[in-house]
């Protein structure tokens, strides 16, 4: 008899635990599978040839096969290069404890929350034709022309790549390393293991689980990048999302576009569904070691000087676009002479000053601060949205970890990462279109499309922290007859609130740079921070370009405050970001 309650009550827990999918599944169905075959469908539908035709339209094109094959390949090579890059700095993260560690890693992950434009506008300010370097290589060698030719080429989308996505290196794979037993190491050298040996034979296929997660990861940021293409690379280099783009927006071409989208979505899911498989490998290491074991000071010499080394050049690389950006929207370098009349140069306020005045009477105008303010509701709606979606969906991942259901579910929570915006976007006006989901004048849609992009962060915040949470401190709460609502309130919660907070940032920050699905939703008279920053850019002149620099600036600052926040909060080794 007694067996039989327990059994009945593992089923009630079983089904109550399941029940926690309802709201995340249908925010899913409603607003993401539902849009995206809407537009699929109509799309497709569209063709005069049938479905099969643009299919092999696509197969047939010389030009969409090197698309694809350019997707893969700058994927491939921006992976590579993050991987040699950030490897060594998760070791030295890993094994070494130094001042201003905290700090570094936080620098460090301030570019991985940056929006594309800021970051496009922060490389351009470094080393575009009228970036510093260029200025100052002009002036030294007395050149009318800018030396350094890096816009608008593939060696541009790579170090932007790299910039973004190194963090995701030295946090995933430094969190684990810093975990393994180094005794495994010294019995090897024991052993009579050389250093090399020791790295080959024994590290590196400990640490290869986690490597290979790291690598689908950064593949995937890098197969769906859009902003950095788009700005940093020029008509000369394709995507298949920047290619969803023009297609669509330039020539309507719906079906050739259903069908990039498509692939683009295959692909994505076969990489999550590997990155997630993997991810279950190396979520509890073998033999986890305290750090107070695993780190140690900086005692010889080559491990100073690897450090120092490695330090100011990662810290270089990170922070020298963002400071050139915030130095550049405060500094004139010629005069600007169109609607009015501009001489001086140097250090100036004016194009900050400029962002509130209204020269060409545009009837779109809008202020600054109107359009922060804009960012912050959208922003704060998206927050509780995406905290109401991923705390039941986290919780029902940590409580039943080999659930089927769960392992189907995980990939599925990150494909809107690997979506198309501009098909999502076109999604949302053509399948949200009828009551009792017509949406297209909400300003609800926005911060929906935003935390569909945000709510595989959260998730990736919360479950792991809530299956860290030992299952007996549970048990003894029930068994001293504390109920599962209270069960969450006063063991669960608790215990995740700094990986609550962190996600909850992720999700604001995330909310404040989307431009994608945004610049397609959004009403002209309520622009974002990331669309009055297009605005600029794409208008020619010096005046406009600086407005351009002072309105990034302003949002590299919120969140770059953003991710010193969650490196202040984030739980060790807790989380995958």
């Amino acid at each position: 008899m007694k067996k039989k309650i327990i059994f009945i009550q593992a089923q009630i827990k079983n089904h109550l635990v399941s029940l926690l999918w309802l709201v995340p599944l249908a925010f899913l169905l409603i607003f993401y599978f539902f849009p995206l075959s809407k537009i699929l469908g109509i799309s497709i539908g569209r063709s005069e040839s049938g479905i099969i035709a643009p299919f092999m339209e696509a197969i047939r094109s010389s030009y969409i096969r090197k698309v694809i094959g350019f997707t893969f390949w700058q994927a491939t090579l921006s992976t590579i290069i993050t991987l040699g890059i950030g490897i060594p700095g998760a070791y030295l993260l890993a094994r070494y404890k130094f001042k201003g560690k905290a700090m570094f890693r936080a620098f460090t992950g301030i570019p991985f929350v940056m929006p594309t434009l800021v970051v496009a506008a922060a490389f351009n300010s470094l080393i575009g034709p009228r970036g510093w370097f260029n200025l100052v290589l002009m002036e030294i060698f007395n050149l009318n022309t800018p030396p350094l030719t890096l816009t608008n080429t593939l060696s541009a989308i790579l170090i932007a790549h790299v910039f973004f996505n190194t963090t995701i290196v030295l946090r995933m794979v430094g969190d684990f390393w810093s975990h393994l037993d180094p005794r495994i190491e010294h019995a090897a050298r024991t052993l009579g293991a050389n250093r090399w040996q020791t790295l080959f034979r024994v590290t590196l296929p400990l640490l290869m689980p986690v490597i290979t997660a790291a690598a689908l990861l950064v593949f995937i940021f890098d197969f769906t990048s859009f902003g950095v293409i788009l700005i940093l690379g020029g008509p000369k280099y394709a995507t298949l999302e920047v290619e969803i783009y023009y297609q669509t927006i330039s020539l309507f071409n719906l079906p050739l576009a259903a069908v990039l989208a498509i692939v683009q979505l295959l692909c994505t899911l076969g990489l999550t569904i590997a990155y997630t498989r993997i991810v279950t490998r190396f979520t509890k290491p073998l033999s986890p070691i305290s750090r107070q074991v695993t780190q140690r000071c900086l005692y010889s010499w080559r491990s100073r000087i690897f450090a120092v080394v490695l330090i100011t050049a990662m810290l270089l690389f990170f922070t020298l676009p963002l400071i050139s950006l915030a130095a550049r929207s405060v500094t004139r370098l010629e005069p600007d002479r169109g609607q009015h009349e501009v001489t001086s140069k140097g250090l100036t306020l004016e194009f900050y000053q400029e962002l509130y005045i209204n020269r060409r009477s545009s009837f779109f105008y809008v202020t600054p601060t109107r359009a922060v303010t804009t960012s912050l509701m959208y922003a704060l709606a998206t927050v509780v949205i995406t905290l109401a979606l991923g705390i039941p969906a986290s919780l029902a991942l940590s409580r039943k970890t080999n659930s089927k259901f769960n392992r189907f579910m995980d990939p599925i929570i990150m494909l809107p990462l690997g979506t198309s915006a501009v098909t999502l976007g076109l999604g949302f006006i053509v399948a949200l279109n009828r009551p009792p989901l017509d949406l297209r004048t909400s300003p609800l849609l926005i911060p929906i499309a935003h935390s569909l992009v945000a709510f595989p962060f959260v998730v990736r915040s919360l479950s792991p922290a809530l299956s860290s949470i030992q299952p007996r401190l549970r048990q003894s709460a029930a068994v001293l007859g504390a109920s599962p609502g209270r069960v969450l309130r006063t063991i669960d919660f608790p215990l995740v609130g700094r990986a609550l907070l962190v996600a909850t940032i992720f999700a604001f920050t995330i909310s404040m740079g989307e431009f994608g699905a945004t610049a397609l939703i959004s009403r002209p008279e309520y622009p974002t921070i990331p669309l009055m920053i297009y605005r600029f850019i794409s208008q020619p002149g010096g005046l406009n370009y600086g407005q351009a620099l002072a309105l990034s600036t302003i949002l590299m600052l919120i969140t770059a405050v953003g991710m010193l926040v969650i490196e202040r909060f984030r739980i060790a080794n807790i989380g995958e970001f």
